[in-house]
C-alpha cells in the first residue's frame, strides 16, 4: 500500500510538476494593449464605402474620395451637417443630404452647406491636385 501511495505521489508531482513548466515556458501572443482598443479609422471607412460609387467616372476614386473627406467636408463646421454629407458622398458618390438625416432645426441649413462645399467638392473631382 506504501509503495501505491508513493508512486501516486511520484506521479502526482511529476504531472503538477511539468504542466507548471509548460505554463512558465508559454508565452502570450505580443500585442499592445493599444492595439486591443484602437477604433477603426474613420476616414479609412469613408474612402472604402465612397470608392465604389467613383469608379468608373474618375480615374483615381480614392484620391477623390479621399479630397472630398479631407477638404469639401472639412468646410462644414456643424458636425450634423457635415455627418450628414459624409453619409451621402459614402453612400451616393456625390455631396447628398437628406433632411432626414439632420435635425429639424437645422434642415434650413442644407442650401448654404451646398453652397459653402461648392468649390472644394469640384476642385476634388476635377483638380484633386490642387486641394491638396
Amino acid at each position: 500500500m506504501f509503495a501505491r501511495t508513493g508512486t501516486a505521489a511520484i506521479l502526482a508531482a511529476l504531472f503538477f510538476g511539468s504542466s507548471a513548466q509548460a505554463q512558465v515556458q508559454v508565452q502570450p501572443p505580443q500585442t499592445s494593449f493599444r492595439s486591443l482598443f484602437k477604433a477603426p479609422d474613420p476616414r479609412g471607412e469613408f474612402v472604402r464605402q465612397c470608392a465604389p460609387h467613383m469608379i468608373g467616372r474618375w480615374a483615381h476614386p480614392e484620391s477623390v474620395c479621399s479630397c472630398l473627406h479631407d477638404y469639401a467636408a472639412a468646410t462644414v463646421e456643424d458636425a450634423d451637417l457635415r455627418e450628414a454629407l459624409l453619409r451621402g458622398i459614402s453612400e451616393t458618390g456625390v455631396p447628398t443630404i437628406e433632411s432626414a438625416w439632420v435635425p429639424a432645426s437645422k434642415q434650413s441649413e442644407i442650401g448654404p452647406t451646398f453652397t459653402k462645399i461648392a468649390k472644394p467638392t469640384l476642385q476634388c473631382m476635377f483638380d484633386p491636385a490642387t486641394s491638396q
